[in-house]
């Protein structure tokens, strides 16, 4: 087969903040993680933010009390890749602060200050693709997932809990959820907020007004009352509590238990001042145009006609390989 140009795009303008990197690399894998740690217990993973504050993705800010920027998402997406590939054998996530009474603060208001109006969007795009990646996961993968709420759990961290499955919240008298972004931003919540707390979690209209009013947000008997959280415990049930929900959905899930994972090795790519390259995919930039065309390459030679035979191939089968490059490919970009 010939290759195939499949789309010209435009290329977006340069940032005009000096702060703004010439690129950024979506490409990165447990061991390089600054800001989660992955573990695995049976069928159970456990990802904890553990965001380190002088790590940011660019200079100018620190990432205080958990809250992020897309250095911290690109990490999640990479961790969600490799537990739903890899490790077939995990039914549930369990998502969870590793800092004490903080869970995640949302998107870091410094780092969304000094940067442009093209960063914040592309952000924002990439941020709310990352919870839709766990609720797709959850749809087709069946991967259950989560929100283990240790603490206070406000703006964008709240977006992320509402993406899991299940929210716990530790009662603790002072931990609780909020949108806070309307009363103290005058800014509506970017990944999703609004929507899925009345479409997805069904809390009543008049309500979630409310909540998305105040910026003290809800904790305790009422959160679970007005549908915010599914359930809360004493800081010392909590752990037990989290154990017996992700166990419960771990057993609704119908992931092959003996399945063979499917390493994702770092993802191979040239690049050049005039376009990126890959295995299968090419990137032409024409920039006097802005555009940008790529190209599929078709695979050559014999290709894997049994299941037996695409396991061994493993993460060089061309399905997988082509759209882990094009994937990569449409990040660059932007």
């Amino acid at each position: 087969m010939s290759d195939t140009a499949i789309a010209t795009a435009p290329v977006a303008a340069a940032p005009v903040t000096s702060t703004a990197p010439t690129t950024v690399d979506y490409r990165t894998d447990p061991s390089q993680y600054r800001h989660w740690k992955l573990s695995f217990d049976g069928v159970v993973a456990t990802l904890a933010i553990d965001i380190d504050e002088n790590a940011g993705i660019r200079p100018g800010y620190k990432l205080k009390l958990n809250s992020y920027d897309l250095g911290v998402d690109i990490e999640l997406h990479d961790a969600l890749n490799r537990v739903r590939f890899e490790h077939p054998e995990v039914r549930t996530v369990v998502v969870t602060s590793a800092k004490d009474r903080v869970f995640c603060s949302g998107a870091n208001i410094f780092m969304l200050g000094v940067s442009s109006h093209a960063w914040k969007v592309n952000f924002c795009k990439f941020t709310n693709e990352t919870r839709n990646g766990i609720e797709d996961s959850s749809k087709h993968s069946g991967l259950k997932f989560v929100a283990a709420l240790n603490g206070a759990c406000a703006g964008g961290g709240y977006e992320l809990a509402l993406a899991c499955d299940e929210i716990v919240l530790v009662d603790d008298r002072s931990s609780a959820v909020s949108l806070p972004e309307v009363p103290l931003l005058g800014v509506l919540p970017g990944t999703g907020g609004l929507t899925r707390v009345t479409d997805k979690r069904h809390v009543r209209h008049d309500l979630a007004d409310i909540f998305c009013t105040t910026s003290e947000g809800v904790r305790g008997k009422k959160a679970v009352d007005w549908r915010l959280v599914d359930s809360i415990a004493k800081p010392q049930q909590f752990a037990a509590h989290v154990s017996e929900r992700a166990a419960a959905l771990a057993a609704q899930s119908d992931r092959p238990a003996g399945g063979k994972g499917v390493a994702l090795p770092r993802i191979a790519r040239t690049d050049s001042a005039n376009g990126l390259s890959y295995a299968f995919v090419n990137v032409a930039i024409d920039r006097a145009k802005r555009s940008a065309t790529i190209t599929l390459k078709a695979p050559t030679g014999a290709q894997p006609q049994d299941i037996a035979a695409i396991e061994a191939a493993g993460a060089a089968w061309w399905p997988l390989q082509m759209t882990r490059e094009l994937d990569d490919a449409i990040l660059c970009l932007r």
